[in-house]
């Protein structure tokens, strides 16, 4: 009744600060119920989950980095080894101090051959096998220094099945063998042995 006695003033529209605090209040409200509703934190939790899966990822992507470089790394030292070896076979078997000998031989039925390169400079030996025939479980190839002292043990080449049919082997002469003037080989015991007792496959001088 005391409106209509005009005893009511009449409405003001409030002011500005003030509705943009209320408005301020309300939308935070609005916000905490929704963090509240979706796990807390609003879009915080979504961000952290990201950041995580950021943080994994590069770790994942750094780990196997270091695995690739490691790789190439012993690759290129693989590789820097074997170009070495080349090139000092190639120097080897081309030096003016190496003197090349050739020998065909004949292992159980099998023609093959022996190619011996010798440096007397160096007095380093490249002795290389071709068609030979595999060796018994119990037995090897033995190659022999040919000296005026006798035969002196040079080295054992051993021969199985599953290997290819050339093979090669490098090797110096010891400083107490004294002067060689030739080569031999025999077919000696798996161990090998300190004089040739076995079937001489070849022997010639240098």
């Amino acid at each position: 009744m005391s409106d209509w006695l005009g005893m009511t003033p009449n409405p003001r529209d409030p002011r500005p600060e003030l509705r943009a605090r209320v408005l301020a209040r309300a939308v935070r409200r609005e916000g905490e119920r929704r963090s509240i509703r979706w796990g807390g934190g609003g879009g915080g939790g979504w961000l952290a989950a990201a950041a995580l899966l950021v943080l994994v990822l590069a770790g994942g992507a750094g780990y196997w980095a270091r695995r690739t470089i490691a790789a190439l790394s012993a690759q290129r030292e693989r590789l820097a080894a074997e170009l070495a070896a080349v090139r000092d076979t190639l120097g080897f078997v081309r030096g003016p101090a190496t003197r090349v000998a050739w020998v065909r031989v004949t292992t159980n039925g099998r023609l093959g051959a022996v190619t011996i390169f010798a440096d007397s400079a160096t007095r380093r030996w490249l002795v290389r096998c071709e068609g030979m025939a595999p060796n018994q479980p119990d037995e090897t190839y033995q190659i022999w220094f040919v000296t005026a002292g006798g035969m002196k043990r040079a080295a054992v080449m051993t021969m199985d099945e599953d290997q290819a049919t050339v093979m090669a082997m490098a090797f110096a002469i010891p400083d107490d063998v004294g002067a060689v003037t030739g080569a031999a080989m025999s077919i000696e015991p798996r161990s090998g042995s300190v004089e040739p007792r076995g079937p001489m496959v070849f022997h010639l001088r240098l």
